[in-house]
């Protein structure tokens, strides 16, 4: 009989617990990336036949304009979502974390964005956005303001998109800082204000700092979520108007399933899982840097 040391029982005791969802991932996550990756290497149109092409659809893809246009736009809604999610869902959590009459209404009516199906989200700001029924443009036009075309000029269009993206994904962020902030002990909090810190010094020099890895958590969900997001703006602007809010996952499925480029497609979705990881990877040497400091 084998006889194991405590922690290498504790080791498969845990791997035994990680085992479940350590086939789920293989199997349906990274079993399809890896699959992908070799689809990009081939030209198929879904019923023909699979030809094996080597690297030439990531060599059409660099050279294609509408590649660089949907990486502008996904770069240019994560620069612009990154940023209110995070400062914005950290300030709605500090006001959601006080102590009032009411407060836990207030709670879950902020998270109900963030649950609504986002195609009714998309639907619901469509009517927001309408140029002639809208109800934006109509109290525009009440403060004698001209109504805008908010979705279908080319220069409104990835603004208000963006805007619905925030107000989506803006109470799970809150929630998340909210546990953070709960979870801060009183005691440290108390001290520093017996020290002589008012309500802001003790949450810049104690709450934030604690905070560190929930803001590191909210910037790095943010930017997947925002990176893949499609039937939101699918059902808002399908890409539009042109190509001014096409994003790389509005790409990846205009190539497959219109163009029937799944080859071309997968190697548009290989780009996509790339930019993610060289981000993260960023992000955490950032990270890093800062500790060290």
């Amino acid at each position: 009989m084998i006889k194991y040391s405590k922690s290498t029982k504790n080791n498969l005791i845990a791997y035994c617990f990680l085992l479940p969802y350590l086939l789920v991932f293989i199997i349906f996550r990274m079993g399809p990336s890896i699959a992908g990756f070799f689809i990009s290497l081939t030209e198929w149109n879904i019923i023909g036949d699979v030809h094996f092409i080597g690297f030439e659809n990531f060599v059409k893809l660099l050279q294609s304009s509408n590649f660089y246009v949907s990486l502008r736009n996904t770069g240019a809604f994560v620069a612009l979502a990154v940023p209110f999610l995070t400062v914005g869902s950290l300030l709605m959590a500090i006001l959601l974390n006080q102590k009032i009459l009411g407060i836990g209404i207030v709670r879950a009516i902020s998270i109900i964005p963030y649950v609504l199906i986002p195609a009714v989200v998309g639907v619901l700001w469509n009517w927001i956005y309408a140029y002639n029924f809208g109800i934006l443009n109509y109290y525009l036009k009440t403060l004698s303001i001209n109504p805008k075309g908010w979705l279908i000029d080319s220069s409104y269009a990835l603004s208000a998109v963006s805007i619905v993206i925030i107000w989506s994904y803006l109470g799970y962020n809150t929630v998340l800082y909210l546990a953070g902030l709960q979870s801060i002990p009183t005691e440290l909090t108390d001290a520093s204000m017996i020290d002589g810190c008012n309500k802001i010094q003790s949450f810049m020099k104690i709450s934030l700092p604690i905070l560190q890895p929930i803001t590191s958590l909210v910037i790095t969900l943010t930017v997947i979520n925002v990176v893949q997001c499609f039937d939101l703006i699918y059902v808002m602007t399908n890409g539009g108007p042109g190509t001014s809010t096409l994003t790389l996952v509005q790409y990846l499925y205009s190539s497959g399933f219109k163009d029937y480029k799944m080859g071309y497609a997968s190697a548009v979705g290989t780009i996509i899982v790339l930019l993610l990881v060289i981000m993260m990877l960023g992000k955490k040497g950032l990270s890093r840097e800062e500790e060290i400091l």
